[in-house]
């Protein structure tokens, strides 16, 4: 019974998180539904524009516009009401399609954190070592982002609240270093996962690569038989330039998921479609909140339900 409150609760915190976005996408489609009867050309134009301008992007607005033409043909659909769920099945189900069909696995595991500077990679990282803790894990934290005066301090106030060990070192030190040492101490605490932050400078994309690319040499030498993950954090509140920034990270290193945050504070929460959708990337982690617990798991039905009921 608790699990299925806690699970309530969870709904209940995406539901709120992604309210501003449920204003600005939903209620513009459901006007245009209102305002015509019939699924014509005009219906169709109209539903296009309502979804470039909510953070859908052309690519996946002509997706979904496809997909509704294709539905209505094989249907014999004629009344607009039935579009929304249309809409609804198209997204849970191209969710869906990219998500990580890796099951759990007994491997220890390696979490690399990318994302440029101000998204709250930081935060996200305290969040997720939380929630993997309090899911049974063992965790140890790397404060290898060395270069932002605030970073390690942050963080290690993060892992205090976690509950959770963190290997840091002085500002300025080298990052590569730090990997090095938190992963010795992964293997000797034989911990389940080390989740390693990384720098997030993007104004010089050469440095960022030599960087990532050192940390993933000291990696696969120093512990070649864990299972190594990277994730993206993105910040919601940028919209379209969290495509950009997917984009310029995706050439520097091969990102496996998403972490998507500040959705409460925004009506750009549409944004997680086109990205999942343009860059075949599965989202991990949501964050709908400021708590600790506010870094919710991903789930597609959920995500789309919160946002069209």
């Amino acid at each position: 019974m608790d699990k299925e409150k806690e699970k309530k609760g969870f709904f209940a915190r995406l539901k709120e998180g992604l309210s501003k976005t449920k204003k600005n996408l939903t209620e513009q489609i459901e006007n245009i539904i209102f305002a015509h009867r019939k699924i014509d050309d005009e219906f169709l134009e109209e539903l296009e524009e309502v979804l470039v301008t909510s953070d859908m992007g052309v690519e996946t607005t002509m997706d979904i516009i496809e997909y509704i033409k294709q539905e209505v043909k094989k249907n014999k659909l004629e009344d607009t009401a039935e579009i929304k769920n249309v809409i609804k099945k198209y997204l849970v189900e191209m969710l869906k399609e990219h998500e990580d069909k890796d099951g759990s696995t007994q491997q220890q595991r390696v979490v690399l954190i990318v994302g440029v500077n101000g998204v709250g990679k930081t935060t996200s990282i305290g969040k997720i070592a939380y929630r993997l803790k309090e899911q049974g894990n063992k965790v140890v934290v790397a404060a290898a982002d060395t270069f932002r005066a605030a970073a390690v301090e942050q963080l290690k106030e993060w892992c205090q609240r976690a509950d959770v060990e963190i290997i840091a070192s002085e500002m300025g030190s080298d990052p590569g270093a730090v990997i090095y040492d938190a992963i010795q101490a992964a293997r000797a605490r034989k911990a389940d996962i080390l989740i390693c932050d990384t720098a997030g400078r993007l104004h010089n994309k050469k440095n960022l690569m030599n960087e990532l690319g050192k940390i993933f040499k000291i990696v696969e030498k120093e512990f070649a038989e864990a299972k190594v993950d990277v994730y993206l954090v993105i910040d919601a509140t940028t919209g379209q330039n969290g495509i950009i920034q997917a984009k310029l990270f995706s050439e520097t290193c091969k990102i496996n998921g998403l972490i998507l945050t500040k959705l409460d504070g925004t009506a750009k929460g549409g944004i997680a479609f086109p990205i999942v959708n343009e860059l075949k990337i599965p989202i991990k982690y949501v964050g709908v909140g400021e708590k600790i617990d506010d870094l919710q798991d991903f789930d597609a039905e959920n995500f789309v339900n919160a946002i069209f009921e």
